[in-house]
């Protein structure tokens, strides 16, 4: 069960769709949500900040904790509203140091939720990409323009027998039992076209249905490289309002890398996205 959430809530943007999106959720598991907000320290050079007063400093010091405060009290009223359990937090760090934080912090809740990256402003890539490599827990990513909470009439797994994608449908089973119809969509390519019952999904459809999940195995083809835009259509042509995957992928160092359907969901996902790693 989904008992507890956390999501990463927006400076400068008063109808935030992750915090929306994770308010809706908890509502739906009667689960307790935690909204944290970052203030932002100045992330100059040791020889740049010498040369730039201190007052200045202080001042974008000043202006980011205003920031982040006021989306907390948004948080907070959307919360009360709601009547869902809830918690705030304000943290201090540089922009680099925040994606490592909130995802040390997500470690000790069942789900993370995140706004997808908006290509005019807001950049969520490290946050998203740190958190489905390095908080070990499961995620979920509310496009930019999304309007809705959580809407569970139409779920979309995508199976191609990996690593991944069993531990995500697996994850995802909280939601699935709730959905009112579950597609397991197997993207045929060179990796999936073979006699694997496995990867064919007759053997995952079993495991879900043992779970009550109402699910259904659709087979599409479609290219490697056209996979991600594959699912995006398969998800619109049929009105779905969720699509579960793995996020493939690795981090070697301090550099994320992500898998090219990973990375090409996130940026072009037009319904919200469960990912585990």
């Amino acid at each position: 069960m989904i008992r507890d959430i956390i999501v990463n809530l927006e400076h400068q943007i008063a109808r935030d769709p992750a915090r929306d999106f994770a308010i809706s959720v908890a509502e739906t598991f009667d689960a307790h949500v935690a909204g944290v907000a970052f203030a932002y320290a100045p992330d100059f050079p040791a020889y740049a900040m010498m040369e730039i007063p201190a007052d200045i400093v202080a001042q974008m010091n000043a202006e980011s904790e205003k920031a982040a405060l006021a989306a907390i009290d948004r948080f907070d009223a959307a919360a009360k509203r709601s009547l869902v359990s809830s918690e705030h937090r304000l943290l201090k760090t540089i922009g680099a140091g925040a994606p490592a934080m909130l995802s040390d912090l997500a470690r000790r809740f069942d789900l993370g939720v995140f706004m997808q990256s908006d290509p005019d402003g807001v950049d969520n890539d490290d946050m998203i990409e740190t958190s489905l490599f390095e908080s070990g827990r499961p995620l979920m990513v509310a496009p930019y323009i999304h309007k809705d909470g959580l809407q569970l009439d139409h779920a979309v797994c995508c199976w191609d027998g990996s690593r991944a994608a069993a531990r995500s449908i697996n994850d995802a089973l909280p939601l699935l039992v709730k959905a009112a119809t579950v597609d397991l969509l197997i993207v045929q390519n060179e990796k999936t076209s073979n006699d694997n019952k496995e990867i064919r999904g007759t053997e995952m459809a079993k495991h879900l249905a043992r779970h009550d999940v109402k699910v259904e195995v659709e087979v599409i083809p479609a290219a490697d490289i056209d996979v991600a835009s594959t699912i995006l259509s398969y998800a619109a042509d049929n009105f779905a309002t969720l699509v579960v995957m793995g996020g493939y992928g690795h981090s070697k160092l301090r550099e994320i890398i992500l898998g090219s359907v990973t990375r090409d969901m996130l940026q072009s996902m037009t319904v919200p996205v469960f990912m585990s790693h």
